[in-house]
């Protein structure tokens, strides 16, 4: 899509992290969400968020500790797949509470959330959230999910490479994830192949491929495998 491939650029070119806020921003309007959401807890402890929640409700959900119970949370800590928030379990007193005041407080009541994982242990989540019903969020979800796991990776790349200025860094940084693909692609595994032995869709295996060719400025997949085994982000 031209308006992904411009943001993208867009955001290759932004040098503050003010800059990677106000193109979160623009993404929220362009996918047509209630918020997009990113927020990153880097290798050396600095923690970063480019987001649109009310300032008043992200301090309400640090001062409740909601991080400690939040099924979003605990679900990207032990996920490397898009997760839908319908999916996961809100039946605990404390989830129910949580999800409810989401609700009132203008979050939304839908959601998706990406996790990121860096090489040096950094973890971050992008998501965004809807009042959508259950069926529109679900064609927002197969119109759009390829473009969130790309915007959400694209992001957290650009932001950790303000945080960390150093070119040895960015050139190494694929997640754990993006190198599996690569490796997988390397022994000569198809993509469906290679996606059903990281047990991810083809759709998310895709997300993954396009995410770790941009970081590693190549034209094809050919390029990105030979540019991943030469500077030794993969084995051979």
């Amino acid at each position: 899509m031209t308006w992904v491939k411009d943001f993208l650029e867009r955001l290759d070119s932004t040098t503050s992290l003010d800059g990677v806020q106000n193109l979160v921003v623009e993404l929220r309007n362009r996918l047509g969400v209630e918020h997009a959401i990113y927020h990153i807890v880097g290798g050396t402890g600095r923690e970063y968020g480019a987001l649109t929640y009310d300032p008043d409700w992200v301090q309400h959900y640090i001062d409740s500790q909601y991080f400690r119970i939040d099924p979003v949370v605990n679900a990207a800590f032990h996920s490397h797949r898009p997760i839908d928030w319908k999916t996961l379990n809100w039946r605990q007193p404390a989830a129910r509470r949580l999800i409810r005041e989401a609700v009132d407080e203008g979050v939304g009541k839908q959601g998706y959330t990406v996790p990121i994982r860096g090489v040096d242990g950094q973890f971050a989540l992008f998501s965004v959230t809807s009042y959508d019903s259950e069926s529109a969020w679900d064609r927002f979800g197969a119109e759009h999910l390829h473009h969130l796991v790309l915007c959400g990776h694209y992001i957290h790349q650009r932001a950790a490479e303000i945080m960390a200025p150093d070119p040895a860094h960015r050139a190494a940084d694929l997640s754990a994830r993006e190198r599996d693909v690569l490796t997988l692609l390397s022994l000569g595994h198809s993509r469906g192949e290679a996606a059903q032995r990281l047990r991810i869709s083809e759709h998310t295996f895709r997300a993954y491929l396009d995410t770790a060719r941009l970081k590693l400025n190549a034209a094809n997949t050919v390029q990105a495998v030979a540019s991943a085994v030469t500077r030794g982000l993969i084995l051979p």
